[in-house]
């Protein structure tokens, strides 16, 4: 069955690109409600925005939500994976500002929020999306596809050419609260030389060294290093469940990207959909709601270490 949550959740953080201070709720909703952004300072049309694949515009680096009267939202994929990774179907997501929090790069503070307030079950069934065939986008070297499969899989790679990341890949089983204990907690990841390209374009105005994971070469200069051993590919694992929980429903397949970004999952959501005979909406009964991210998930399971 759906849930939400029992009561609301509130996150106060700066924006990774703008830097700005922004206040953020997590509010229950009833079932079949969905994802919703709301922005609360927003004063020239429309304020709310649906978390959903058809809503995103092209942004640089993160995933960005749009409205019609020009209502946006920006940097949601770490609270979307959390949502997804906890599993919550209905939420609205009240916002002060244009930017997502980033507080620790990762989604785990997100998680943390959830877990303590707890889930609320709603009497109406989980209606997922089953692939049926394969759908693939390429891009060069880089490649986002979907595969039928009978629960939510990932598969990632990913190759640089610093030493300190070099070439990592994990394969994971999405269920049974693998996002809470595996991926959660990894935090998003750059090169030095990135962030002061970005900061000389006036974004990353909100990055430090203790909410991303910073490369150099052969080293991390983040104080405290890695969190994982292949912190960098499982983000983009984090990620890649961020950008498919857009899809309005959990996905039953397997996930595979090399060297894919926001834009190509989004581009890979839009080809599925574009094609009515790779997918179908199917009511989760008991034997599959059981593989579904989130199910059965602990606040002990969230890693400690950090």
């Amino acid at each position: 069955m759906q849930h939400t949550l029992k009561s609301d959740v509130v996150f106060v953080g700066t924006g990774l690109h703008s830097g700005k201070a922004v206040r953020m709720v997590v509010k229950p909703a009833s079932a079949d409600y969905g994802i919703w952004f709301r922005r609360t300072d927003w004063d020239a049309g429309d304020t709310m925005i649906a978390a959903r694949w058809d809503k995103v515009v092209p942004s640089r680096l993160c995933t960005l939500v749009e409205n019609a009267s020009g209502a946006r939202v920006s940097t949601i994929e770490h609270i979307m994976a959390a949502l997804a990774g906890c599993g919550i179907h209905n939420a609205l997501i009240e916002i002060d500002g244009p930017e997502v929090p980033i507080l620790d790069g990762s989604a785990r503070p997100f998680v943390a929020g959830l877990l303590a307030k707890g889930f609320r079950p709603q009497s109406v069934p989980v209606r997922a999306i089953r692939v049926l065939q394969t759908i693939e986008v390429v891009e060069g070297e880089a490649v986002a596809r979907l595969e039928p499969s009978e629960m939510l899989e990932i598969d990632f790679s990913i190759d640089f050419a610093d030493a300190a990341i070099g070439h990592q890949e994990k394969s994971l089983n999405m269920s049974n609260g693998a996002f809470v204990r595996e991926l959660c907690d990894s935090r998003t990841f750059c090169r030095q030389a990135d962030v002061d390209a970005m900061r000389a374009n006036g974004l990353a105005l909100g990055g430090n060294l203790e909410n991303a994971v910073v490369f150099e070469g052969d080293q991390v200069l983040s104080p405290g290093g890695l969190r994982h051993a292949d912190e960098p590919v499982r983000h983009k694992m984090l990620d890649a469940l961020g950008d498919l929980a857009l899809a309005g429903g959990p996905i039953l397949g397997r996930y595979v990207g090399h060297r894919a970004g926001h834009a190509m999952t989004n581009r890979l959501l839009r080809a599925l959909f574009a094609r009515p005979d790779a997918w179908e909406i199917v009511e989760c009964g008991a034997p599959t709601g059981r593989k579904l991210p989130g199910v059965g998930v602990l606040r002990s399971d969230i890693p400690v270490h950090c």
